[in-house]
């Protein structure tokens, strides 16, 4: 018996990777919303989170771009080796970092109240630094098992 070759195009990898990025990110997002400065009115919590999710998929994108240009592979982040995890945790840890820093520091777009845990000397927030370092392996990981799935 020949076994099925699975093998997904790049649109449809890409769009995966960003469905699956917005709903994984999205709850993150509502989760840590409290611990920023006028997350208090409901309707606009939801709708940022929202925006900030599909913003987050693109950053998921991004990590993705990477690791096609260092492994020379579309599907790089299907069978993970230790370099494999290591570029995803080390970009999404740069990325979380910058994004942060530039945003509180440079852009002033957001502020913490005081129940936001702080990375030290950087005054950026843990919490959302956390979401680039454990989400970006969550999202390779299902789209991953979901593709597989659908392929079989």
């Amino acid at each position: 018996m020949k076994s099925r070759r699975h093998d997904l195009g790049a649109a449809a990898r890409l769009i995966a990777l960003w469905v699956v990025a917005v709903m994984l990110n999205y709850p993150w997002e509502l989760a840590q919303s409290v611990l920023f400065l006028g997350a208090n009115e409901w309707g606009a919590r939801w709708w940022h989170c929202f925006i900030a999710s599909l913003g987050d998929g693109f950053l998921v994108w991004v990590i993705y771009a990477c690791g096609w240009a260092v492994f020379r592979r579309a599907n790089w982040f299907e069978r993970p080796r230790m370099a494999q995890y290591v570029l995803m945790v080390a970009i999404g840890g740069l990325i979380g970092v910058v994004v942060e820093w530039i945003a509180v520091h440079v852009a002033e777009r957001w502020a913490y109240t005081a129940a936001m845990p702080l990375v030290p000397v950087l005054d950026i927030g843990i919490v959302p630094v956390l979401q680039m370092l454990i989400l970006p392996l969550v999202v390779f990981r299902v789209v991953t098992v979901w593709t597989h799935w659908l392929a079989r």
